[in-house]
């Protein structure tokens, strides 16, 4: 009982913090900035059919939650959205400074899907739609801004919409479940822009569908890794001719963008290094691990940030992590927290990788950034700035700026890197293709441990002031402060 209730004080001080501290306000004041002018039209409205069934009796849609969507007061449905897409051409070279100019060229016609996730009870709605480009990078769609951000989406009522956008997703969707898709047909990546533009236009114009009636007030765009370098591309070339979207959140980018077109259409590269364009009219939101930092080379490409762009670096984090095994079976009960704190004590293993993964902070922070893009679109307050990780640029190769435990410096701290349990890093795993996105997590000994933290009070109070700093810094939402907290008083670490 003792226990319990210094507990109970702990996240008392803690949401107290988050709502009192001057840096809270500050990154909660409005900032009020000149719109650039737009001339971007509506994107072309396509047609709606559906709800999707027959075949296997479920969409084909991987690394998604694996919990029963009702148990938490959503449902999951699917669309086919048809109609013609436009590859696009620039109509000059496409600038280092992101500021390019392009025209619709050929034209296809095209079917592919959208698996829509939203509340069940429409009262819960929130009114925002985050549509996802989902993720190919595995030859199949999958879901990962789903998975790492669904516990933030459920709780506020977001609707979430997973759009086919690229040929190998919705090839590889129609290959597993021909019956269920037969209908299923896609030009190519280059069409992938224009496809993307209108799944969110069919939000807006075809909601009595796609959202059984539900009234969307905004649409935001959401991709990670893959996704991003299209969403970088879209950002610079697409979105200044069609107004589809109303904010962006682009979630661990590489230092360039995806092609403009490409095979069979003319090969359009981006160039080497692309900037977000600051002359936007919609906010954009970049959240970067260590891997993307130094890894992908987004390094070359880091931004100041602007009226209409932030750029959130995060400690300890890597471009894929332990929660993509973790998510899919967290229900937003608070239980995960504890599986997520003891991943740093015993961290996962992938096969054909050398080292065990990285299971940092990441997916907290994107609830956050989440919650953030959606006020800056819907009220003006941008999220809070957040300080670079720290690279040492003086030798022949960028190198982070480490602190005695081997973590880096600088960034978004979180209680993880703050205090920590592992030395996390985005950087150094070897073995199979894939493996050096994951990062890894080396434990602390025992002995080490111990002599951080000698009692379980004291590691309590250490990580609950961490968890505290970082929520009243903006950078973690209430709810996930209570489950990191939950989690260090429910752990063994001092005991």
């Amino acid at each position: 009982m003792h226990m319990k209730l210094r507990w109970v004080k702990a996240v008392r001080r803690c949401l107290a913090l988050a709502a009192s501290t001057p840096l809270f306000l500050l990154a909660a004041t409005p900032t009020a900035t000149a719109q650039p002018p737009s001339t971007a039209t509506t994107a072309a409205a396509p047609t709606v059919t559906g709800p999707v069934t027959g075949g296997n009796g479920s969409p084909v849609l991987y690394g998604t939650t694996a919990f029963d969507l009702g148990t938490v007061g959503y449902t999951q449905s699917e669309y086919l959205v048809s109609g013609t897409a436009a590859a696009y051409a620039p109509e000059a070279p496409l600038t280092p400074d992101g500021r390019w100019q392009v025209a619709p060229a050929s034209t296809a016609p095209y079917t592919t899907r959208v698996v829509v996730n939203r509340p069940a009870d429409p009262a819960r709605f929130n009114g925002t739609v985050v549509v996802e480009w989902l993720n190919v990078t595995a030859g199949v769609d999958a879901a990962p801004e789903w998975i790492y951000t669904h516990n933030e989406l459920i709780r506020e009522g977001f609707a979430w919409v997973g759009v086919s956008a690229q040929a190998a997703g919705a090839n590889a969707t129609k290959a597993a479940d021909p019956v269920r898709y037969t209908a299923m047909s896609h030009p190519g990546d280059s069409y992938s822009y224009d496809i993307y533009s209108q799944a969110g236009q069919a939000v807006r114009d075809s909601a009595a569908t796609v959202l059984d009636g539900l009234r969307p007030r905004t649409v935001l765009a959401n991709g990670e890794s893959q996704s991003a370098f299209r969403l970088t591309t879209y950002i610079n070339a697409v979105h200044p001719l069609v107004s589809v979207y109303d904010g962006f959140l682009v979630h661990s980018r590489s230092g360039t963008g995806a092609p403009l077109s490409q095979a069979p259409q003319p090969n359009v590269p981006t160039p080497s290094v692309v900037p977000l364009r600051t002359d936007l009219d919609a906010p954009v939101l970049v959240v970067q691990a260590e891997t993307d930092v130094l890894a992908l080379g987004s390094l070359a490409a880091r931004q100041d940030d602007t009226p209409r762009l932030r750029l959130w670096e995060v400690a300890g984090t890597s471009h894929a992590d332990a929660y993509l095994s973790i998510g899919p079976r967290d229900d937003g009960s608070g239980a995960a927290g504890l599986q997520n704190l003891n991943a740093l004590l015993t961290p996962p293993t992938r096969t054909g990788c050398a080292s065990p993964v990285n299971a940092g902070p990441a997916h907290y922070v994107l609830d956050t950034a989440q919650y953030a893009l959606n006020r800056w679109a819907t009220t003006g307050i941008p999220p809070a700035r957040a300080p670079r990780l720290q690279v040492d640029t003086s030798g022949p190769t960028p190198a982070f700026v480490l602190d005695t435990h081997g973590n880096v410096e600088g960034g978004i701290r979180t209680p993880q890197v703050d205090t920590p349990l592992a030395t996390l890093s985005g950087l150094g795993q070897s073995g199979g293709a894939a493996c050096f996105l994951f990062g890894t997590t080396t434990p602390f000994s025992a002995e080490k441990l111990a002599a951080l933290y000698p009692t379980h009070t004291e590691f309590v109070t250490r990580w609950t002031t961490s968890t505290a700093r970082s929520t009243a810094a903006g950078f973690i939402r209430p709810a996930d402060a209570i489950e990191l907290i939950r989690a260090a008083r429910d752990s063994d670490i001092g005991a």
